[in-house]
């Protein structure tokens, strides 16, 4: 079924071109025929930005885009106010994804990378990597995305009640809303990490995820923005009370302590989607960690 959709979208868009392509200054823009918009706008440390759903014109982000690397964390403590501020260095593969790499520094000991990858004309990779020059205990790459105004559904996979659903970020639950993983999730998640100066966030800890799935849906449109990652790369997921200004969805990466002179991945993916039915988000969702498109 993913197969057919793919060459559906194709025929119907014209040939997919899952190439970014490099337009100076560190900078690369893409169309894939199903979504238009640019990496590194201005050669900074951001993700997607300026994305258009191209069959409908629609707006899709705002502010600092789709998977931009924000805040990272050891325990109990914050690493300047974001990945997205830091030099960073791009270049682009043969395989027409970019990597991203941020170098080790006096006040950071490690180096992180990030590759963007096209896999099809809706759907991107992303794998985020870290090299640890000193232990790194509870290491977390916080990876935010933000959408534009219409996009006011919030909703994560996770378990109430009996069975999992999809549960919305209403505002009676709070501003800021967190859904971890596990207990071990959320002492991480209390470790102090959030607490830090600027701009502390106090969560309101929501039920724990069934899967680390979440999206952002414009309901006029239906255009869905579903998030995730495999249940071993991501501790939580976690958004505003859904028609906060911010329109975000964050994925918590890694959760875990990297010794000295240890690497460790994480992936992490969107696809975007129109009206898409819940078998079928859970059917995109388990193709991905099965491996498969």
């Amino acid at each position: 079924m993913r197969i057919l959709l793919v060459l559906f979208l194709a025929a119907t868009c014209g040939a997919a071109d899952l190439r970014f392509k490099a337009v100076g200054g560190g900078e690369f823009q893409f169309d894939t025929g199903v979504l238009r918009g640019t990496l590194r706008a201005g050669g900074k440390s951001l993700g997607l930005t300026s994305v258009v759903h191209v069959p409908t014109g629609l707006p899709l982000t705002w502010f600092n885009g789709i998977f931009t690397h924000y805040r990272v964390f050891t325990a109990n403590k914050r690493y300047g106010g974001g990945a997205y501020l830091w030099p960073s260095v791009a270049t682009q593969r043969e395989d027409g994804s970019v990597e991203v790499r941020w170098p080790v520094t006096p006040d950071r000991p490690f180096e992180m990378w990030a590759v963007y990858r096209w896999t099809a004309p809706d759907t991107l990779d992303l794998e985020t990597g870290v090299q640890a020059h000193a232990t790194l205990v509870n290491f977390e790459s916080f990876l935010s995305s933000y959408f534009a105004p219409q996009f006011v559904n919030s909703l994560v996979y996770a378990r109430q009640g009996k069975r999992p659903a999809f549960v919305s970020a209403e505002k009676a639950q709070g501003v800021w809303q967190m859904f971890p993983r596990d207990e071990a999730a959320l002492a991480l998640i209390r470790d102090g990490r959030w607490k830090i100066l600027p701009s502390p966030v106090d969560w309101a800890i929501r039920p724990p995820i069934e899967r680390p799935l979440g999206m952002r849906r414009d309901p006029a449109s239906g255009i869905t923005v579903l998030l995730m990652a495999p249940p071993q790369d991501c501790f939580a997921v976690s958004t505003p009370h859904q028609t906060e200004n911010h329109r975000s969805l964050y994925l918590s990466l890694f959760g875990r302590t990297i010794q000295a002179g240890e690497s460790a991945r994480a992936r992490s993916r969107m696809v975007a989607a129109v009206s898409p039915s819940q078998k079928r988000e859970l059917g995109i969702y388990k193709a991905y960690t099965a491996g498969g498109r």
